[in-house]
Protein backbone atom coordinates (compact mmCIF):
# COMPACT_ATOMS: atom_id res chain seq x y z
CA UNK A 1 0.00 0.00 0.00
CA UNK A 2 2.83 2.47 0.89
CA UNK A 3 4.27 2.26 -2.76
CA UNK A 4 1.37 2.62 -4.19
CA UNK A 5 0.39 5.43 -2.70
CA UNK A 6 3.86 7.17 -3.00
CA UNK A 7 3.04 5.81 -6.49
CA UNK A 8 -0.27 7.95 -7.10
CA UNK A 9 1.08 10.76 -4.82
CA UNK A 10 3.86 11.61 -7.29
CA UNK A 11 1.64 11.59 -10.02
CA UNK A 12 2.99 8.55 -12.17
CA UNK A 13 0.09 7.90 -13.96
CA UNK A 14 -3.01 8.75 -15.76
CA UNK A 15 -6.08 6.76 -15.88
CA UNK A 16 -7.14 6.65 -19.77
CA UNK A 17 -9.63 4.68 -21.86
CA UNK A 18 -7.84 2.28 -23.78
CA UNK A 19 -6.88 3.15 -27.63
CA UNK A 20 -7.03 0.41 -30.44
CA UNK A 21 -3.97 -0.77 -31.94
CA UNK A 22 -1.43 0.57 -28.78
CA UNK A 23 0.98 -1.23 -26.96
CA UNK A 24 0.43 -1.84 -23.24
CA UNK A 25 3.25 -3.50 -20.89
CA UNK A 26 2.29 -5.11 -17.84
CA UNK A 27 2.41 -3.94 -14.75
CA UNK A 28 4.07 -6.38 -12.22
CA UNK A 29 4.82 -6.13 -8.34
CA UNK A 30 8.36 -7.70 -7.18
CA UNK A 31 8.51 -8.76 -3.19
CA UNK A 32 12.00 -9.09 -1.72
CA UNK A 33 13.58 -8.96 1.08
CA UNK A 34 15.37 -6.16 2.21
CA UNK A 35 19.02 -7.08 4.03
CA UNK A 36 21.20 -5.54 6.11
CA UNK A 37 25.12 -5.49 5.47
CA UNK A 38 25.75 -8.00 7.33
CA UNK A 39 23.24 -10.14 5.60
CA UNK A 40 20.41 -10.18 8.47
CA UNK A 41 16.51 -9.37 7.40
CA UNK A 42 15.99 -5.53 7.57
CA UNK A 43 12.63 -5.43 6.30
CA UNK A 44 10.29 -6.14 3.40
CA UNK A 45 9.92 -4.22 0.38
CA UNK A 46 7.08 -4.26 -2.36
CA UNK A 47 7.42 -2.39 -5.51
CA UNK A 48 5.19 -1.89 -8.62
CA UNK A 49 7.61 -2.26 -12.34
CA UNK A 50 6.54 -2.04 -15.47
CA UNK A 51 7.21 -5.20 -18.01
CA UNK A 52 9.97 -3.44 -20.11
CA UNK A 53 10.34 -6.54 -22.55
CA UNK A 54 6.98 -5.85 -23.53
CA UNK A 55 8.11 -2.38 -24.93
CA UNK A 56 8.32 -2.06 -29.09
CA UNK A 57 11.59 0.15 -30.17
CA UNK A 58 10.15 2.99 -32.26
CA UNK A 59 6.46 3.10 -30.40
CA UNK A 60 7.35 3.44 -26.75
CA UNK A 61 10.91 3.33 -26.25
CA UNK A 62 13.71 4.66 -28.04
CA UNK A 63 17.48 5.09 -26.81
CA UNK A 64 18.41 3.31 -23.64
CA UNK A 65 20.96 4.42 -21.22
CA UNK A 66 21.67 3.40 -17.48
CA UNK A 67 24.10 5.71 -15.23
CA UNK A 68 26.89 3.63 -13.80
CA UNK A 69 30.36 5.63 -12.36
CA UNK A 70 33.46 3.57 -13.12
CA UNK A 71 35.01 1.56 -10.14
CA UNK A 72 38.24 3.49 -11.01
CA UNK A 73 36.41 6.42 -10.61
CA UNK A 74 35.10 4.68 -6.95
CA UNK A 75 38.44 4.28 -6.13
CA UNK A 76 40.16 7.38 -7.53
CA UNK A 77 37.99 9.58 -5.52
CA UNK A 78 37.85 7.72 -2.07
CA UNK A 79 41.57 7.77 -2.63
CA UNK A 80 41.35 11.47 -2.39
CA UNK A 81 39.25 11.54 0.12
CA UNK A 82 41.23 9.41 2.21
CA UNK A 83 44.67 11.69 1.59
CA UNK A 84 42.71 15.14 2.94
CA UNK A 85 40.41 13.29 5.48
CA UNK A 86 37.14 14.11 3.59
CA UNK A 87 33.67 12.90 4.94
CA UNK A 88 32.44 9.86 3.01
CA UNK A 89 28.27 9.59 2.95
CA UNK A 90 25.93 7.37 1.09
CA UNK A 91 22.53 8.65 -0.29
CA UNK A 92 19.74 6.73 -0.94
CA UNK A 93 16.76 8.21 -3.07
CA UNK A 94 13.81 6.65 -2.39
CA UNK A 95 11.86 5.18 -5.58
CA UNK A 96 14.84 6.91 -7.73
CA UNK A 97 13.39 5.96 -11.07
CA UNK A 98 10.09 7.58 -10.47
CA UNK A 99 11.51 11.48 -10.20
CA UNK A 100 12.34 10.90 -14.34
CA UNK A 101 10.08 12.53 -16.36
CA UNK A 102 8.91 10.66 -20.08
CA UNK A 103 9.31 11.84 -23.12
CA UNK A 104 7.61 8.38 -24.91
CA UNK A 105 3.78 7.53 -25.05
CA UNK A 106 3.59 4.34 -22.51
CA UNK A 107 0.89 2.71 -22.03
CA UNK A 108 0.44 -0.09 -18.88
CA UNK A 109 -2.17 -2.04 -17.21
CA UNK A 110 -3.64 -1.02 -13.73
CA UNK A 111 -1.73 -2.66 -10.80
CA UNK A 112 -2.67 -6.17 -9.71
CA UNK A 113 -4.91 -5.73 -6.91
CA UNK A 114 -5.45 -2.03 -7.73
CA UNK A 115 -7.81 -1.76 -10.20
CA UNK A 116 -9.81 1.22 -10.00
CA UNK A 117 -13.40 -0.03 -9.34
CA UNK A 118 -14.95 2.90 -11.95
CA UNK A 119 -12.56 2.46 -14.29
CA UNK A 120 -11.48 -1.19 -14.58
CA UNK A 121 -11.03 -1.22 -18.34
CA UNK A 122 -8.98 2.00 -18.66
CA UNK A 123 -5.36 1.75 -18.55
CA UNK A 124 -2.50 3.77 -17.21
CA UNK A 125 -0.62 6.54 -19.17
CA UNK A 126 2.75 6.91 -17.53
CA UNK A 127 3.72 10.67 -16.72
CA UNK A 128 6.73 9.64 -14.64
CA UNK A 129 9.51 6.75 -15.22
CA UNK A 130 8.41 3.43 -13.66
CA UNK A 131 11.06 0.73 -12.60
CA UNK A 132 11.21 -1.83 -15.64
CA UNK A 133 11.02 0.49 -18.44
CA UNK A 134 14.01 0.18 -20.60
CA UNK A 135 14.55 3.96 -20.82
CA UNK A 136 14.18 4.50 -16.66
CA UNK A 137 17.60 4.54 -15.89
CA UNK A 138 18.35 7.39 -18.94
CA UNK A 139 14.80 9.27 -17.56
CA UNK A 140 16.31 9.04 -13.75
CA UNK A 141 19.82 10.04 -14.72
CA UNK A 142 18.76 13.37 -16.80
CA UNK A 143 16.43 14.17 -14.08
CA UNK A 144 19.55 14.71 -11.39
CA UNK A 145 22.69 15.49 -13.80
CA UNK A 146 19.67 18.73 -14.97
CA UNK A 147 19.25 19.33 -11.52
CA UNK A 148 22.38 19.03 -9.67
CA UNK A 149 23.77 21.19 -12.54
CA UNK A 150 21.61 24.20 -10.81
CA UNK A 151 23.60 23.80 -7.37
CA UNK A 152 26.50 23.96 -9.02
CA UNK A 153 28.19 20.69 -10.10
CA UNK A 154 29.20 19.67 -13.60
CA UNK A 155 29.77 16.13 -14.67
CA UNK A 156 32.98 14.95 -15.71
CA UNK A 157 34.15 14.57 -18.67
CA UNK A 158 35.68 11.78 -18.35
CA UNK A 159 32.88 10.11 -16.19
CA UNK A 160 29.52 11.07 -17.17
CA UNK A 161 28.31 9.60 -13.49
CA UNK A 162 30.52 11.33 -11.69
CA UNK A 163 29.72 15.39 -10.96
CA UNK A 164 32.29 17.90 -9.49
CA UNK A 165 31.57 20.98 -7.58
CA UNK A 166 34.10 23.91 -6.72
CA UNK A 167 34.06 27.27 -5.38
CA UNK A 168 37.08 28.71 -4.13
CA UNK A 169 38.83 26.10 -1.80
CA UNK A 170 34.94 24.05 -1.68
CA UNK A 171 35.19 21.00 -3.57
CA UNK A 172 32.55 17.95 -3.48
CA UNK A 173 31.95 15.15 -6.11
CA UNK A 174 28.74 13.01 -6.14
CA UNK A 175 29.19 9.40 -7.48
CA UNK A 176 25.81 7.78 -9.46
CA UNK A 177 25.55 4.30 -9.48
CA UNK A 178 22.35 4.17 -11.33
CA UNK A 179 20.06 5.26 -7.74
CA UNK A 180 22.81 4.68 -5.60
CA UNK A 181 25.13 7.58 -4.65
CA UNK A 182 27.90 8.28 -2.62
CA UNK A 183 28.77 12.36 -1.39
CA UNK A 184 32.45 13.05 -1.22
CA UNK A 185 33.07 17.40 0.12
CA UNK A 186 36.06 19.15 1.57
CA UNK A 187 34.23 20.17 4.67
CA UNK A 188 31.02 19.10 6.90
CA UNK A 189 29.37 22.49 6.25
CA UNK A 190 29.41 22.15 2.40
CA UNK A 191 28.42 18.47 2.56
CA UNK A 192 25.39 19.06 4.69
CA UNK A 193 24.42 22.25 2.50
CA UNK A 194 24.38 19.77 -0.26
CA UNK A 195 22.38 17.27 1.23
CA UNK A 196 19.88 19.68 2.26
CA UNK A 197 19.40 21.08 -1.26
CA UNK A 198 19.10 17.60 -2.91
CA UNK A 199 16.62 16.48 0.07
CA UNK A 200 14.55 19.58 -0.92
CA UNK A 201 13.99 18.41 -4.70
CA UNK A 202 14.25 13.99 -3.95
CA UNK A 203 13.28 12.09 -1.41
CA UNK A 204 16.53 12.01 0.09
CA UNK A 205 17.83 9.94 3.21
CA UNK A 206 21.33 10.27 4.57
CA UNK A 207 22.68 6.48 5.41
CA UNK A 208 25.70 8.10 6.96
CA UNK A 209 29.03 7.75 6.72
CA UNK A 210 30.28 5.27 3.78
CA UNK A 211 29.96 1.52 4.97
CA UNK A 212 27.42 -0.26 2.77
CA UNK A 213 27.68 0.25 -0.95
CA UNK A 214 26.88 -2.16 -4.10
CA UNK A 215 26.72 -5.09 -2.10
CA UNK A 216 30.83 -3.63 -0.90
CA UNK A 217 31.47 -3.67 2.90
CA UNK A 218 33.63 -0.72 3.87
CA UNK A 219 35.22 -0.80 6.88
CA UNK A 220 37.48 1.71 8.29
CA UNK A 221 40.79 1.39 9.99
CA UNK A 222 43.92 3.48 10.91
CA UNK A 223 45.67 2.71 7.44
CA UNK A 224 42.43 3.36 5.33
CA UNK A 225 39.86 1.70 4.28
CA UNK A 226 39.11 -1.94 3.99
CA UNK A 227 36.10 -2.79 0.64
CA UNK A 228 35.03 -6.26 1.13
CA UNK A 229 32.58 -8.29 -0.98
CA UNK A 230 32.82 -11.08 1.61
CA UNK A 231 28.76 -11.58 1.80
CA UNK A 232 28.72 -11.59 -1.85
CA UNK A 233 31.21 -14.59 -2.04
CA UNK A 234 29.96 -16.65 0.18
CA UNK A 235 26.53 -16.13 -2.16
CA UNK A 236 28.39 -17.39 -5.21
CA UNK A 237 29.82 -20.58 -3.17
CA UNK A 238 26.48 -21.13 -1.81
CA UNK A 239 24.87 -21.09 -5.80
CA UNK A 240 27.66 -23.33 -6.14
CA UNK A 241 26.94 -25.93 -4.42
CA UNK A 242 30.30 -25.54 -2.96
CA UNK A 243 29.67 -23.83 0.11
CA UNK A 244 31.56 -26.74 2.24
CA UNK A 245 34.69 -27.52 -0.41
CA UNK A 246 38.27 -27.72 0.45
CA UNK A 247 40.02 -24.74 -0.07
CA UNK A 248 42.82 -24.15 -2.94
CA UNK A 249 46.16 -21.92 -2.42
CA UNK A 250 45.51 -20.23 -6.06
CA UNK A 251 43.13 -19.29 -8.25
CA UNK A 252 44.48 -21.04 -11.50
CA UNK A 253 46.16 -23.89 -12.15
CA UNK A 254 49.73 -23.68 -13.40
CA UNK A 255 49.10 -26.00 -16.24
CA UNK A 256 49.39 -24.61 -19.93
CA UNK A 257 46.11 -22.15 -20.73
CA UNK A 258 42.32 -23.39 -21.96
CA UNK A 259 41.49 -24.60 -25.16
CA UNK A 260 38.72 -24.02 -26.55
CA UNK A 261 37.59 -27.40 -27.74
CA UNK A 262 39.52 -29.62 -25.91
CA UNK A 263 37.29 -31.13 -23.57
CA UNK A 264 33.35 -32.31 -23.78
CA UNK A 265 30.78 -29.92 -23.34
CA UNK A 266 30.06 -28.74 -19.95
CA UNK A 267 26.08 -29.80 -19.75
CA UNK A 268 24.83 -27.03 -17.33
CA UNK A 269 25.81 -23.63 -19.75
CA UNK A 270 23.58 -21.28 -17.81
CA UNK A 271 25.30 -21.93 -14.25
CA UNK A 272 28.72 -21.65 -16.08
CA UNK A 273 27.16 -18.64 -17.57
CA UNK A 274 26.03 -17.21 -13.84
CA UNK A 275 28.85 -17.77 -12.18
CA UNK A 276 31.25 -16.27 -14.19
CA UNK A 277 29.26 -13.32 -14.80
CA UNK A 278 28.70 -13.19 -10.98
CA UNK A 279 32.96 -14.08 -10.55
CA UNK A 280 33.42 -11.01 -13.10
CA UNK A 281 31.54 -8.39 -10.09
CA UNK A 282 33.74 -10.11 -7.25
CA UNK A 283 36.88 -8.82 -9.09
CA UNK A 284 35.70 -5.13 -7.73
CA UNK A 285 37.52 -5.82 -4.60
CA UNK A 286 39.62 -9.08 -6.20
CA UNK A 287 42.64 -8.46 -8.08
CA UNK A 288 44.37 -11.58 -7.21
CA UNK A 289 41.12 -13.71 -9.20
CA UNK A 290 41.18 -11.26 -12.24
CA UNK A 291 43.26 -13.35 -14.61
CA UNK A 292 41.92 -16.76 -13.56
CA UNK A 293 38.12 -15.33 -14.05
CA UNK A 294 39.28 -13.41 -17.60
CA UNK A 295 40.33 -17.21 -18.61
CA UNK A 296 37.02 -18.63 -17.87
CA UNK A 297 35.18 -15.70 -19.31
CA UNK A 298 36.35 -16.11 -22.89
CA UNK A 299 34.55 -20.01 -22.70
CA UNK A 300 31.29 -18.65 -21.86
CA UNK A 301 29.92 -19.30 -25.39
CA UNK A 302 30.70 -22.52 -25.30
CA UNK A 303 31.75 -24.06 -21.95
CA UNK A 304 33.48 -27.29 -21.36
CA UNK A 305 34.02 -29.40 -18.37
CA UNK A 306 37.72 -28.80 -18.48
CA UNK A 307 36.66 -24.94 -17.94
CA UNK A 308 33.67 -25.56 -15.29
CA UNK A 309 37.09 -27.20 -13.23
CA UNK A 310 38.90 -24.12 -13.87
CA UNK A 311 36.01 -22.40 -12.43
CA UNK A 312 35.31 -24.54 -9.22
CA UNK A 313 39.38 -24.28 -8.67
CA UNK A 314 38.59 -19.98 -8.48
CA UNK A 315 35.77 -21.09 -6.15
CA UNK A 316 37.71 -22.81 -3.51
CA UNK A 317 40.55 -20.32 -3.76
CA UNK A 318 37.51 -17.87 -2.71
CA UNK A 319 36.80 -20.42 0.08
CA UNK A 320 40.36 -20.38 1.49
CA UNK A 321 40.71 -16.60 0.92
CA UNK A 322 37.12 -15.47 1.77
CA UNK A 323 38.42 -12.67 4.12
CA UNK A 324 40.39 -10.65 1.25
CA UNK A 325 39.49 -7.79 -0.25
CA UNK A 326 41.10 -4.26 -1.34
CA UNK A 327 42.78 -1.97 1.05
CA UNK A 328 43.09 1.47 0.34
CA UNK A 329 45.28 3.40 1.80
CA UNK A 330 45.66 6.97 3.50
CA UNK A 331 48.72 8.18 1.45
CA UNK A 332 49.21 11.38 -0.93
CA UNK A 333 48.10 11.13 -4.19
CA UNK A 334 50.82 13.25 -5.85
CA UNK A 335 52.39 10.74 -8.37
CA UNK A 336 51.19 7.48 -10.36
CA UNK A 337 52.76 4.59 -11.11
CA UNK A 338 51.64 2.15 -13.63
CA UNK A 339 53.20 -1.55 -14.09
CA UNK A 340 52.16 -4.05 -16.89
CA UNK A 341 53.33 -7.51 -18.15
CA UNK A 342 52.38 -9.67 -20.72
CA UNK A 343 52.83 -13.44 -22.08
CA UNK A 344 53.44 -14.33 -25.70
CA UNK A 345 50.99 -16.35 -27.95
CA UNK A 346 49.75 -18.10 -24.63
CA UNK A 347 46.68 -18.85 -26.16
CA UNK A 348 46.20 -22.35 -27.42
CA UNK A 349 43.81 -21.95 -29.94
CA UNK A 350 44.86 -18.56 -31.38
CA UNK A 351 48.30 -17.67 -30.13
CA UNK A 352 47.04 -14.28 -29.13
CA UNK A 353 49.13 -12.90 -26.31
CA UNK A 354 47.51 -11.83 -22.37
CA UNK A 355 48.18 -9.05 -21.20
CA UNK A 356 47.67 -7.31 -17.47
CA UNK A 357 48.47 -3.89 -16.10
CA UNK A 358 48.01 -2.17 -12.54
CA UNK A 359 48.14 1.58 -11.55
CA UNK A 360 48.65 2.92 -8.11
CA UNK A 361 47.70 6.09 -6.79
CA UNK A 362 49.93 6.97 -3.91
CA UNK A 363 50.17 3.41 -2.51
CA UNK A 364 46.73 2.60 -3.53
CA UNK A 365 45.78 0.15 -6.50
CA UNK A 366 42.94 2.07 -7.91
CA UNK A 367 42.68 0.47 -11.37
CA UNK A 368 43.90 -2.80 -12.56
CA UNK A 369 43.19 -5.27 -15.52
CA UNK A 370 43.65 -8.67 -17.46
CA UNK A 371 42.38 -9.27 -21.45
CA UNK A 372 43.74 -11.28 -24.02
CA UNK A 373 45.07 -8.94 -27.16
CA UNK A 374 42.97 -8.52 -29.87
CA UNK A 375 45.54 -8.86 -32.74
CA UNK A 376 48.56 -11.84 -32.77
CA UNK A 377 51.51 -10.17 -32.03
CA UNK A 378 54.70 -12.04 -33.90
CA UNK A 379 57.48 -12.13 -31.02
CA UNK A 380 57.31 -11.53 -27.12
CA UNK A 381 58.83 -7.28 -27.77
CA UNK A 382 55.10 -7.02 -29.90
CA UNK A 383 53.68 -8.68 -27.35
CA UNK A 384 55.14 -5.91 -24.12
CA UNK A 385 54.33 -3.14 -26.34
CA UNK A 386 51.32 -3.61 -26.82
CA UNK A 387 50.69 -4.22 -23.07
CA UNK A 388 52.29 -1.02 -22.43
CA UNK A 389 49.94 0.93 -24.57
CA UNK A 390 47.21 -0.32 -22.91
CA UNK A 391 48.32 0.48 -19.61
CA UNK A 392 50.02 3.92 -21.06
CA UNK A 393 45.99 4.79 -22.32
CA UNK A 394 44.72 4.03 -19.28
CA UNK A 395 47.19 5.96 -17.05
CA UNK A 396 46.56 9.21 -19.02
CA UNK A 397 42.34 8.62 -18.00
CA UNK A 398 42.97 8.93 -14.88
CA UNK A 399 45.86 11.36 -15.18
CA UNK A 400 42.75 13.43 -16.99
CA UNK A 401 40.61 12.64 -14.40
CA UNK A 402 42.64 13.91 -11.52
CA UNK A 403 43.03 17.03 -13.67
CA UNK A 404 39.08 17.46 -13.76
CA UNK A 405 38.98 16.58 -10.12
CA UNK A 406 41.49 19.57 -9.12
CA UNK A 407 44.55 17.06 -8.18
CA UNK A 408 46.80 17.16 -11.19
CA UNK A 409 49.81 15.01 -11.12
CA UNK A 410 52.93 17.14 -11.57
CA UNK A 411 55.51 14.03 -11.74
CA UNK A 412 55.55 11.80 -15.08
CA UNK A 413 54.02 8.38 -14.27
CA UNK A 414 55.91 5.73 -14.63
CA UNK A 415 55.95 2.62 -16.59
CA UNK A 416 56.90 -0.20 -15.46
CA UNK A 417 57.30 -3.47 -18.21
CA UNK A 418 57.89 -6.69 -17.41
CA UNK A 419 58.60 -6.48 -13.97
CA UNK A 420 58.74 -7.58 -10.48
CA UNK A 421 56.34 -5.45 -8.33
CA UNK A 422 58.27 -6.44 -4.80
CA UNK A 423 60.86 -4.83 -6.17
CA UNK A 424 58.57 -2.11 -4.70
CA UNK A 425 60.05 -1.73 -1.13
CA UNK A 426 58.32 1.60 0.45
CA UNK A 427 55.02 -0.26 -0.52
CA UNK A 428 55.85 -2.32 2.47
CA UNK A 429 55.10 -6.19 3.71
CA UNK A 430 51.47 -7.42 2.57
CA UNK A 431 50.67 -4.66 -0.04
CA UNK A 432 51.92 -5.87 -2.80
CA UNK A 433 49.07 -7.54 -5.11
CA UNK A 434 48.72 -7.17 -8.79
CA UNK A 435 46.36 -9.42 -11.57
CA UNK A 436 48.06 -12.89 -12.66
CA UNK A 437 49.65 -12.49 -15.82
Amino acid sequence: MDEFNALIKNKTWELVPRLANVNVIRSIWIFRHKKKSNGSFKRHKARLVGDGRSQQKGVDCEETFSPVVKPESIRTVLSISLSYSWPNHQLDVKNAFLHGNLSDTVYMHQPLGFRDPDFPDHVCLLKKSLYGLKQAPRAWYQRFADFVATIGFSHSKFDHSLFIYRRGSDIAYILLYVDDIILTASSDDLRKSIMALLSAEFAMKDLGPLSFFLGIVVTRNADGLFLSQKQYAEEILERAGMSLCSPSPTPVDTKPKLSASKDAPFDDTTKYRQLAGALQYLTFTRPDISYAVQQVCLHMHDPRNEHMAALKCILRYIQGSIDFGLHLYKSTVSSLVSYTDADWGGCPDTRRSTSGYCVFLGDTLISWSSKRQPTLSRSSAEAEYRGVANVVSESCWIRNLLLELHFPIQKATLVYCDNDLLSRPELGPGRNTTPDT
